[in-house]
């Protein structure tokens, strides 16, 4: 029996179930969700649906999440601040992805440096030809950690649904991230495929959380349509540029009735901060810290910068004015 698994043909003896054929090689079931011939299957169909001659396969990355363990919070002001996602409440108001680290150990100890409960997690295809590698679920607990799936990579509408299906399947969550880019080159997020996937995940019952352009009208027609939060860019993806355009970004936060959070662009902790000054709800970014010189040193201090902005935003910044103005009082003065 030949079929195709990831893209490769692959030869069996006979045809089989498919729980028998992640047993052959030697998958988990319970840690990958599989496609066959563009259709999900249920994982409460694995021992009934069988695998025949011609078949193509997808098998992906188990995707999994979980909220975090407010009893174990510790005593910080995040604790009368929450962050509010789809109603769930999150006591760090920084979400950090979990690629492009030398291994998965350092994106631990990043992640934990962080202090971020939510994590963005690509889809990605099971290497089936050494299913012992090991996992990002072994280092990053979904039982303590909030896993996010995205779309990362994803170019249309078709593509992103698809991947978020996927996702759905292996692990049960329906808070995701989706982005849907519109070239290689800058990564910015094309919104008319953007607005169609957003439509059709709504329908299917997902909470979205949107990546997507710095632009109020759109960012306010993806709420009225449903989105649990709204991310505009702040500069295109990994450029580390900071906010480019925090005029655009204040709009789309006065107007949002939904969390606001900067996604893609922040290079350092004084970006982060700027975000949350302005009045942004979170960020979320990946490559300031990964590709930092010390990643779990500039984890931490994006965590402070996030910190130190919202602090700041709420506790109101004094006016700019056009000449000094001295601080020490006047009278009596000697």
């Amino acid at each position: 029996m030949q079929i195709t698994i990831n893209g490769e043909s692959r030869t069996f003896e006979a045809p089989m179930t498919v729980a028998q054929l992640l047993a052959t090689v030697g998958l988990d079931a319970r840690k990958v969700a599989v496609e066959r011939n563009l259709e999900i299957v249920p994982k409460s169909g694995y021992h009934d649906i069988e695998v025949v001659p011609g078949d193509r396969l997808e098998i992906v990355h188990f995707i999994g999440g979980g909220a975090p363990d407010t009893a174990e919070a510790p005593a910080t002001t995040a604790l009368d601040d929450p962050l509010i996602v789809a109603g769930t409440a999150y006591r760090s108001r920084l979400l950090v992805g979990t690629g492009k680290y030398k291994d998965f150990a350092e994106t631990a100890r990043a992640i934990e440096a962080s202090g971020a409960e939510i994590v963005t997690v690509a889809v990605r295809r099971v290497n089936v030809t050494d299913p012992n590698q090991p996992m990002l679920v072994d280092y990053v607990d979904p039982r303590r950690y909030t896993y996010l799936p995205n779309t990362a990579g994803c170019f249309t509408a078709a593509d992103a649904v698809r991947t978020l299906r996927l996702a759905r399947e292996a692990g049960g969550w329906d808070l995701v991230k989706l982005e849907v880019l519109g070239d290689q080159k800058t990564l910015y997020p094309d919104m008319t495929e953007t607005l169609a996937a957003a439509e059709t995940l709504i329908g299917e019952g997902f909470r979205v959380m949107v990546y997507c352009s710095d632009d109020p009208i759109l960012a306010k027609r993806l709420e009225e349509m449903g989105c649990v939060a709204i991310m505009p860019l702040a500069a295109p993806i990994g450029s580390g540029l900071g906010v480019q355009n925090p005029v655009n970004i204040r709009l789309i936060v006065e107007q949002s009735g939904v969390p606001v959070l900067v996604d893609a662009g922040v290079g350092t902790a004084s970006d982060a901060a700027i975000a949350m000054e302005i009045g942004c709800d979170g960020v979320l970014l990946n490559t300031a810290i990964a590709e930092a010189r010390d990643p779990i040193r500039m984890a931490r201090a994006m965590k402070l910068g996030v910190e130190a902005g919202r602090l700041a935003y709420l506790a109101g910044r004094m006016p700019k004015k056009r000449y000094a103005d001295p601080s020490s009082p006047v009278a009596g003065l000697i």
